[in-house]
């Protein structure tokens, strides 16, 4: 019997809680399995007509294959694996945060799944449905974007979700956070008290809710020990080496500030890298938020804002865990502590004639 084009106006052949099948796809595409299984896996010898009435009904029905369920689907019904997304697997807290996860997954024998965005909302939602595709149990996200609500369809189909380091937007969920404006309010206000009155705001992408915390912190702070801010000292959207070096450079070639406040440690270290080469590390004081892997060797070492991402990916791991398990609870956001480290870069005077000195002489 020849196979049918789908009508445009088809229904949808399952409820709006149960994840949509190939089978599902043929029926509505009006086409065979076999025929509907070839679309989907790529292959190309199939009718253009009936290939595009199979990629539309897809899309009508939302359909996603499931990759991996015929390999790992056990007799308890869950494939005993975790996806992470992270920010960057290789920065110092995300892979702090991915062990800390692994660490509580493997008291369960769950094996964890994780993938890096670089702060790319359409990255984050591409890998993020990736591994929904591949029936990870649950998902632990550290969100680039502001709009969670992809996830909002898994949700009701019964995945759990967790969200690290930032909160989700337009969308409800458990969520794991450090205490980004107290930290940086802390961080500011350390400055304030050794003398520093320009206090430079270095800061990542503006859309970014711990950038968001973070820049109000510093507001706070500034307010509350009576100092102006000077809205050229406060930089955002700062995610290459090249922008920040330019940054920091163009900070300290006009009226330079005696203090830096650095919001993300990738951009503590390019910026200390920066006064450096500028010979300047020694007398601008600097206090980053996160700490990093050799902060405490440099000369001088490095004041930070120390989050926990041990604790906070242990907490995101276990409420998963316990979502998995029935925990019906409502959703809640956990905020974890943060810890001012004073190690020397925080400490250092105020000395803008060592600095406009050492300029001078650098520009002879």
């Amino acid at each position: 019997m020849p196979e049918r084009p789908a009508s445009p106006n088809a229904p949808s052949v399952r409820g709006a809680n149960q994840r949509p099948t190939l089978r599902d796809v043929a029926t509505l595409a009006g086409v065979s399995m076999k025929t509907a299984s070839r679309v989907i896996n790529g292959e190309t010898r199939v009718n253009a007509t009936l290939a595009l009435n199979v990629r539309r009904a897809a899309e009508v029905l939302d359909y996603r294959p499931n990759l991996t369920a015929r390999n790992l689907r056990r007799s308890d019904g869950f494939t005993h694996t975790l996806g992470v997304v992270l920010f960057d697997v290789s920065n110092a807290f995300s892979s702090s945060l991915q062990r800390a996860i692994e660490d509580v997954a493997s008291t369960r024998h769950i094996v964890v799944i994780s993938s890096s965005v670089d702060e790319d909302p359409q990255r984050e939602r591409d890998n993020a449905l990736a591994l929904v595709a591949r029936q990870v149990d649950g998902l632990v996200v550290v969100p680039a974007g502001d709009d969670q609500s992809y996830l909002a369809r898994e949700q009701r189909l019964g995945l759990k979700v967790v969200f690290v380091d930032r909160v989700p937007q337009l969308l409800r969920a458990d969520a794991v956070v450090g205490d980004n404006r107290g930290g940086a309010y802390r961080a500011v206000t350390h400055l304030a008290r050794h003398g520093h009155k320009r206090i430079a705001f270095l800061g990542d992408r503006d859309y970014i809710g711990t950038l968001k915390e973070r820049r109000q912190g510093y507001y706070d702070a500034m307010r509350d020990a009576n100092l102006t801010v000077d809205p050229s000292l406060v930089i955002t959207n700062l995610h290459a080496a090249g922008a920040i070096a330019g940054a920091v450079t163009t900070l300290m070639s006009g009226d330079p500030p005696t203090a830096l406040f650095t919001a993300q440690n990738f951009i503590t270290i390019q910026s200390i890298r920066t006064l450096k080469h500028l010979e300047l590390d020694d007398c601008v004081a600097l206090v980053g938020f996160d700490d990093f892997d050799t902060s405490d060797l440099l000369r001088p070492a490095v004041t930070v804002v120390s989050q926990s991402p041990k604790d906070m990916g242990s907490l995101a791991a276990k409420l998963l865990l316990d979502r998995i398990d029935g925990d019906a609870a409502a959703f809640e956001t956990h905020v974890i502590p943060v810890n001012l480290i004073e190690r020397g870069s925080g400490e250092l005077e105020p000395r803008a004639d060592l600095v406009r000195a050492r300029l001078g002489r650098a520009s002879n």
